[in-house]
């Protein structure tokens, strides 16, 4: 391997041109797919085999209305006083108006109408076949007493009058008429007998009374009913007490078990789903959008917040909305530049030239503009959340500038040393260095992709995306950053030493202060690496409080909307309104479900620990399912809350058959049990895959097993410090936060992986110098020193620039971005400086010559990796391989 790329940094640095075409090329695609595509950025996290995530599908396939997002606006006044004076509750139901005409915004009112006209058609048909059963009794009565009246009718003699003769011939007609109506009566619809049957009985009330005159007939008919005079007056009267008293019931059902709050009056009524709190001085609005926010057309959101804002500001009110109605955003506010700066100071330091200074970052914003920018152009096409460019760009960063500093650091310290020119010395940093940057990247990468056996769409995203981003800086670094130092030549002046064997001008101050500190770290390994472990230890010992869960508003940036918004509904309808849970129960009936049943239902879930307030939210027109919102005592963070997610789903409901609990809290908990369940599986196969890496590269037994547990000593510590900062008050104020929180779900997985592969970085070119010093005759421990001495420079500029990378997106306002900062930042830290230059130093001191004993048989099955170009047939070799 180092032969080719020996071969292949000559050539980048003698045709440099040909090989910056080539990526210039790149990064016109890249340009053309973001001038041309649309980006598209998920709202949520999504976990398609989550039991929320099959509930949701459930509810989008029965009832698709109730499947959009929700969230809320919280209305307050600007001076602090009330919001519900007549102008004020004016502009909000304006506002709210305003809203309804986006056509996005669900209309509340007309559900609400659509929800009393199914009451009353249900109450009328309820009515009416209960009507219609009791006409069909009284007619089949009549008809009876016809048809007996006809057969009792005799024909009249011939002594009858003429006149008497033909009045009862014309009775006879009119009972077989009756007779004939009756039956016909019976055999229609329940309508349309309600309808005829009243003028049925007058008509025979009225030929009972004709016969009465014609006395004595011999014919009898039934006694008339009063209640069939009208039946379709009883049938309306019926429906409007039953949908009066239906109505009220629904009412109770929607307002919920414990409402909080009053409705807001305005002057035209009060505004449904508009609640005040108990002071007066904030309004809280339920919307919900007619789908998922994230498949809105671009700008839908931010037009419809700018028209709510516009319309209350007149009135003194500002409204600020919940996260989930928030315009979604990449979170880089420009922190990210400070990380750059103290990035370049370090380059200038370590390399001396402003020029060859700035190649590395030119090089890392390549490849994070072609990484980050490829991704975010193309994720109409897949699921990428907010955090994901922002990962990108903090890894690729960090990356891109390390792996081109091992190369350009490199290639100088080959002409400095050995005295070499530009392309030479360019070609043989490419075989050596290119070499274990190559090795390195790898390493991360892997680690990176390891993540997909997780099989969360969101995580696949942001490790693949993450990991073609760090490809890409070895890509670079391999091909670009020589193709830029054949350009530079000998513009790029190396510092003015001449060149030695040992290289200890080059090193200078540096070199002797890091020869003090090995010889210090290891003057007493045991003690060393019992204070290591002691300090690492006490570190990690808050992980074992760690809880896991997504951001909320409840941690957002102080003054921020969803901060705002966040608070307001708190003080408004209590903690647990900011964490509300759709149960959505299947009836083992659907056709029998009616207001007793979910009053029942509404009972039973109220009755369960932990639950503020259960209200209807409606039902699929098939009554095959039915949403219940239920509040918890808790927010959406809460241990509790996790709990009563399980006990719902496992609540047993008279006359149910089944009982799902979805929304974006459930989803946020189902999310964070897999992520959680997930780490220790991913962290032994990180471990498995550090031993196989390390034991290939090393050739050693000792030298893996010490990196290895270095680096589990180093995540244990890193999530410790994670908890202790961000979920403790009086420490997250030194990160910026003013209110502790949960880690997030998903950042020990991916740190662990990150954390991995950077780990390997300095494992490699710490290690490998160390093994090339023995190799070459240096006893095991005098090896260390020499080792330490020669690769701690880079090494330790490497770390201040990532730490400083890492560090800038701490400043950031996104509590996501923060947390993964400073979690990277401090792993870097304790990784670098007390792992690989403190810990491991020590073990090997220790070992010996133990240190690179490996058994016969592994001997003759490892093979070879050739990381560092031993094995390249030049002269001065073994200079060339330090880095």
């Amino acid at each position: 391997m180092s032969r080719f790329l020996y071969r292949w940094g000559r050539l980048a640095a003698t045709r440099p041109w040909r090989v910056l075409g080539v990526w210039a090329l790149v990064v016109a695609g890249v340009a053309a797919l973001l001038a041309t595509q649309t980006p598209s950025i998920a709202t949520t996290l999504t976990l398609d085999d989550a039991p929320a995530q099959e509930v949701l599908d459930d509810i989008a396939a029965a009832l698709p209305e109730a499947a959009g997002t929700q969230g809320v606006i919280v209305f307050t006044a600007t001076d602090g006083g009330r919001v519900d004076s007549p102008a004020r509750a004016s502009a909000i139901g304006a506002a709210l108006d305003g809203a309804l005409t986006s056509g996005i915004v669900v209309d509340r009112e007309a559900r609400l109408a659509e929800e009393r006209a199914r009451v009353e058609a249900t109450v009328r048909a309820r009515v009416e076949a209960g009507v219609a059963d009791e006409v069909s009794a009284r007619l089949e009565e009549l008809l009876a007493g016809l048809q007996q009246a006809r057969t009792q009718a005799t024909p009249p003699s011939a002594d009858v009058p003429a006149e008497r003769r033909t009045a009862l011939a014309a009775a006879s007609a009119r009972l077989d008429d009756l007779a004939a109506r009756a039956e016909a009566l019976l055999a229609a619809d329940d309508r349309a007998r309600i309808e005829g049957t009243g003028a049925l009985f007058a008509d025979a009330g009225t030929l009972q009374a004709d016969l009465a005159t014609l006395a004595p007939t011999g014919v009898t008919l039934p006694q008339a009913d009063p209640a069939m005079s009208d039946p379709v007056a009883a049938v309306e009267s019926a429906v409007a007490e039953g949908t009066a008293t239906a109505l009220d019931r629904m009412a109770a059902l929607t307002a919920g078990t414990s409402p909080r709050g009053e409705p807001l009056r305005t002057p035209d009524g009060p505004r449904p789903g508009v609640v005040v709190s108990a002071d007066g001085t904030t309004a809280v609005a339920t919307l919900q959008l007619t789908e998922q926010a994230s498949d809105l057309p671009d700008g839908a959101l931010d037009d419809l917040l700018t028209g709510i804002e516009n319309t209350v500001a007149p009135a003194g009110l500002d409204a600020a909305a919940s996260s989930a109605l928030q315009p979604l955003e990449a979170p880089l506010g420009g922190t990210e530049v400070i990380g750059l700066a103290v990035a370049a100071v370090v380059l200038l330091l370590t390399l001396g030239s402003l020029v060859v200074a700035g190649l590395p970052i030119l090089t890392a914003l390549l490849g994070v503009f072609i990484g980050v920018g490829g991704a975010y152009a193309l994720s109409g096409n897949f699921l990428m959340t907010t955090s994901t460019p922002a990962l990108g760009l903090m890894l690729g960063l960090a990356v891109g500038i390390d792996y081109a500093l091992f190369l350009v650091h490199k290639q100088r310290s080959l002409r400095s040393r050995l005295g070499l020119d530009p392309v030479e010395a360019t070609a043989r940093a490419t075989a050596t260095a290119g070499g274990a940057v190559l090795f390195a990247g790898s390493t991360v990468v892997i680690a990176l992709l390891g993540l997909l056996t997780l099989g969360m769409g969101f995580v696949t995203t942001m490790a693949v995306t993450a990991a073609v981003t760090v490809a890409l800086a070895v890509a670079l670094g391999l091909t670009a950053v020589p193709a830029l130092l054949g350009l530079v030549g000998s513009r790029g002046r190396a510092p003015s030493h001449a060149p030695t064997a040992d290289g200890a001008a080059h090193h200078g101050r540096f070199g002797r202060a890091a020869e003090r500190w090995v010889r210090t770290v290891t003057a007493r390994p045991a003690a060393t690496i019992t204070a290591v472990v002691i300090a690492l230890g006490a570190l990690a010992v808050p992980a074992a409080a760690m809880e896991l869960g997504m951001p909320s508003g409840a941690t957002a940036e102080p003054g921020s909307p969803s901060r705002v918004a966040y608070d307001g509904v708190t003080r408004t309808l209590g903690e647990g309104a900011n964490a509300p849970l759709v149960v959505a129960v299947t009836p083992a009936d659907p056709a029998g479900g009616n207001l007793d049943q979910l009053e029942t239902w509404q009972g039973e879930l109220g009755d369960r620990a932990d639950v503020a307030d259960v209200r209807l939210m409606g039902s699929s027109p098939d009554s095959g399912l039915v949403l219940f919102t239920v509040v918890p005592d808790g927010g959406p963070t809460d241990q509790a809350t996790a709990d009563l997610v399980t006990d719902l789903r496992d609540a047993e409901l008279t006359g149910a058959d089944a009982v799902g609990v979805t929304g974006l809290t459930a989803l946020n908990i189902d999310l964070s049990s897999a992520l959680a369940a997930a780490i220790p599986v991913y962290v032994v196969l990180v471990a498995g895959l550090s031993l196989v890496v390390l034991l290939l590269v090393f050739r050693s037994v000792v030298v893996p097993l010490a990196a290895t547990a270095g680096f589990l000593l180093s995540i244990g510590a890193t999530m410790g410090l994670v908890v202790a900062v961000f979920g403790h008050a009086d420490l997250s104020r030194l990160v910026g936060v003013d209110r502790a929180g949960p880690m997030l779900s998903f950042l020990p997985i991916m740190a662990t992986g990150i954390l991995y592969g950077l780990a390997m970085d300095y494992q490699v070119f710490l290690g490998t110098s160390i093994r090339e010093e023995h190799v070459h005759g240096a006893p095991a421990r005098r090896a260390v020193v020499a080792g330490f001495h020669h690769a701690s420079r880079v090494v330790v500029a490497a770390a201040v620039i990532m730490i400083a990378v890492f560090g800038g997106f701490v400043l950031s306002t996104d509590t996501t971005i923060r947390q993964f900062g400073f979690a990277l930042s401090a792993g870097i830290l304790i990784d670098a400086f007390l792992v690989r230059m403190t810990l491991v130093p020590a073990v090997l001191h220790l070992a010996g010559e133990r240190a690179w004993w490996l058994p016969r048989w592994l001997t003759r099955v490892l093979p070879e990796v050739d990381v560092e170009g031993s094995h390249l047939d030049l002269p001065a070799a073994r200079e060339t391989l330090r880095p």
